[in-house]
């Protein structure tokens, strides 16, 4: 991987690491309001989808789907939101991130502004062992 020195997404896996291949890894994110937040990073600092060839474009995008079914089946979201921002961190990444009708941002994007009271995500918690379970089985 190339580093560069001022990217956190170089710098750092950026999250707790499921799964990495040469050329892209896969995170779950430690986001306490949004349990089962998973990014996938290409390894390679580009900034845009079109800095990569067709192929590895492909090779992201099928590990993005692999990744979002798995969120699907075992976290249960009312809605998947998938994100490719990149404003404050310019390094391809996907955001993969599990919506629910009581989140704190819900309907709105999960960095606006949350509401005044937060849901018990307890039981959402509860299946992160097995959504990393199923991850793992379905990355390799």
């Amino acid at each position: 991987m190339g580093v560069t020195l001022a990217c956190e997404l170089c710098a750092a896996a950026g999250g707790e690491l499921l799964h990495a291949t040469e050329k892209w890894r896969v995170v779950l994110v430690d986001d306490a309001n949004y349990p089962g937040f998973c990014r996938v990073i290409w390894n390679a600092h580009v900034k845009e989808m079109t800095d990569l060839s067709e192929p590895e474009r492909n090779e992201l995008m099928a590990a993005v789907w692999i990744v979002e079914q798995a969120v699907r089946d075992v976290m249960l979201p009312h809605k998947i939101n998938l994100a490719s921002f990149g404003n404050m961190v310019p390094h391809m990444h996907w955001h993969i991130i599990p919506r629910y009708a009581e989140d704190a941002h819900f309907p709105h994007p999960v960095w606006a502004v949350a509401k005044p009271v937060l849901p018990d995500v307890s039981a959402r918690l509860a299946l992160l062992p097995m959504l990393r379970e199923e991850l793992l089985k379905r990355l390799k």
